[in-house]
């Protein structure tokens, strides 16, 4: 079984906003899947299903970004997921241009406060991630603002795209595995 995480914060305020494209591409891969995100359980709303005929469960963590970790930790006790094999996260990631992914196995935060808290929480940094490009942070501007800021239309547009390009990514992880994906996906644009 294979826990995939997408990274936000809940609640209106912080829809369509740089730091929520993980919960945006776990929608973009529940409505391609037909799996409901609805059950509220482990601090997360999830759904469980099947993709590619890998049993899933697709999570939003609701504990604020910062605090991602607990409720990963959480359901990846609780399903019994083998973190460095069965669990991806998808997080949003500055230093990549807006709308362009990249996979890993494993690694630092980088300064992300959610991918920090897992790592935290799990113990140690190895398991699968796919890192959403929103744009680095421009001049002046705060961090926290900036990755809380909500996209142009035009960014709308493009995050929409590189969403349904992270979700045939996951499916080639599940299907081939990661590195698989690192090849074929990591590098483009």
């Amino acid at each position: 079984m294979f826990l995939i995480a997408g990274l936000g914060n809940p609640g209106r305020d912080y829809a369509n906003t740089r730091h929520n494209i993980g919960f945006d591409v776990i929608e973009t891969l529940a409505g391609q899947e037909n799996i409901y995100v609805l059950e509220k359980k482990h601090k997360a709303v999830i759904g469980k299903g099947y993709i590619g005929g890998q049993k899933v469960i697709l999570a939003k963590p609701q504990t604020y970004m910062n605090l991602s970790g607990e409720s990963i930790r959480e359901m990846a006790d609780y399903y019994k997921i083998d973190v460095k094999e069965e669990l991806i996260v998808i997080a949003d990631d500055i230093s990549l241009e807006a709308g362009q992914i990249r996979l890993r196995k494993k690694g630092s935060a980088g300064g992300h406060n959610g991918l920090k808290s897992i790592i935290t929480h799990l113990g140690h940094d190895e398991f699968q991630r796919v890192k959403m490009g929103v744009g680095g942070k421009p001049d002046g501007y705060d961090l926290a603002d900036y990755v809380l800021g909500h996209f142009t239309q035009d960014e709308r547009k493009r995050m929409d795209e590189a969403a349904k390009e992270a979700a045939d990514a996951i499916r080639m992880i599940l299907a081939q595995g990661i590195e698989a994906a690192m090849n074929h996906f990591n590098g483009k644009r």
